[in-house]
């Protein structure tokens, strides 16, 4: 049976300067499979993130997600279809606790108007209600429980970048992209998120991943693209991958992959 296909770029480009940090780039991603995308430093991954998010907009080509045409729509539309990005950068509130910083994604497709929370009317207290329960179940979910009440700056490393990903989580994603988040972790910290990465998708929730822990992306992707001076230059199964010629140049001496 043929796959559902849930995010298309077609033709993809985006210009700076007149340089082409994405050319021409057609990428798919599935309906509940984990899509590796890697490449060297400086590839255009982030730059991709970047326009099918839509925090830029991109000089040509078009991005499609369920079918709709999105390639100029403004972030905030695109995150309320369900697409959710994550950042390189751990993107918590470093003063509130767990809790609080999940609870913050939650309202976000809560129902509560302007009357509502300035009156505290009963509908208000019923969605505050339910935003309560969906937080804490994603703080279980991603194994912060016993930490609910912890600022989230005094978190380890790995625990941030967990509760980054339990924000996006918090916003309904039928598709999230996974912007390097096992970045700065140790070998224990790596299994977790792998663990975690895992237990997402089999929640029916497709991943497009941006990674440079090649054992993490051999080890987790179902399909890998990818990426050198913007343009694709394979994709395919990680073990076609990992022995393409073309890959193996593009990242001659970067020993992450060559170790993966």
């Amino acid at each position: 049976m043929e796959a559902t296909v849930l995010l298309e770029t077609r033709k993809l480009t985006k210009v700076f300067g007149g340089l082409a940090a994405v050319n021409d780039l057609d990428i798919r991603v599935n309906q509940g499979e984990i899509m590796g995308l890697i490449g060297p430093n400086g590839a255009g991954k982030t730059t991709i993130f970047n326009v099918v998010s839509g925090a830029l907009p991109p000089t040509k080509g078009h991005v499609i997600f369920r079918g709709e045409d999105i390639s100029r729509l403004k972030p905030h539309i695109i995150t309320g279809k369900g697409l959710i990005r994550t950042f390189q950068l751990t993107s918590v509130f470093s003063d509130s606790t767990v809790l609080e910083n999940v609870l913050v994604g939650c309202h976000l497709s809560t129902k509560i108007g302007f009357w509502g929370a300035l009156f505290r009317t009963p509908s208000t207290h019923m969605e505050e209600s339910k935003a309560l329960e969906k937080a804490s179940e994603i703080i279980e979910f991603m194994g912060l429980g016993s930490l609910k009440c912890e600022l989230a700056k005094n978190l380890p490393h790995g625990y941030q970048r967990a509760l980054g990903v339990a924000i996006a989580l918090s916003a309904d994603p039928k598709l999230l992209l996974l912007d390097e988040p096992m970045t700065g972790m140790n070998q224990e910290e790596t299994l977790r998120m792998m663990d975690l990465i895992n237990k997402i998708r089999r929640r029916g929730i497709a991943i497009l991943l941006v990674e440079h822990q090649m054992r993490a992306v051999m080890g987790l992707c179902d399909r890998i693209a990818v990426i050198n001076y913007g343009k694709k230059i394979a994709e395919g199964l990680p073990e076609s991958i990992k022995q393409n010629e073309d890959v193996i140049k593009a990242y001659l001496g970067a020993e992450e992959y060559v170790d993966a």
